[in-house]
C-alpha cells in the first residue's frame, strides 16, 4: 500500500529564515542545531518550541574575519512562529564558553528565494 501525499491545503506552511552566525570558535551543522534548539527551548519552553517545526536546511561556512568565524544558514520554521524564533535566536549569546551572535538577514517562503540572501 502506497502512502498518500497530502494535498497543499492540508500541509503546514513554512517560512525560511536566513541567519548569520558569528562565533569565536569553529562549529559544525550539528552544533548549530544544538544552539538553535537550546535558544528556543530556553526562551519559549518545550511546548512552544515543538510547534515551531524547526529544521536547518542548508549550512554555509565563510572565511574567518576579525577573530570571528562566520557562517550562514537557512532555517525552516512554521508560518506564524517566525517572530518567536527570531527573538529566541537573537537572545543566544554563548555556546560552550564562546561568544556567539545570531542575526536574521532574510525571510522567504521558498528555499530558492532564500538563497539570494547568501
Amino acid at each position: 500500500m502506497r502512502l498518500k501525499v497530502l494535498p497543499p491545503t492540508l500541509r503546514k506552511n513554512n517560512r525560511y529564515l536566513v541567519i548569520e552566525i558569528k562565533i569565536t570558535s569553529p562549529i559544525s551543522k550539528d552544533d548549530l542545531v544544538t544552539i538553535i534548539w537550546d535558544a528556543c527551548v530556553r526562551f519559549q519552553g518545550e511546548a512552544n518550541t515543538a510547534n515551531f517545526n524547526l529544521w536547518v536546511m542548508k549550512f554555509f561556512e565563510f572565511e574567518k574575519q576579525d577573530g570571528y568565524y562566520s557562517y550562514k544558514a537557512i532555517v525552516r520554521c512554521q508560518r506564524g512562529f517566525v517572530d518567536d524564533v527570531r527573538s529566541a535566536l537573537a537572545l543566544a549569546n554563548r555556546y560552550n564558553g564562546s561568544r556567539i551572535s545570531i542575526t536574521t538577514i532574510g525571510l522567504s517562503g521558498t528555499i530558492k528565494a532564500a538563497q539570494r540572501y547568501i
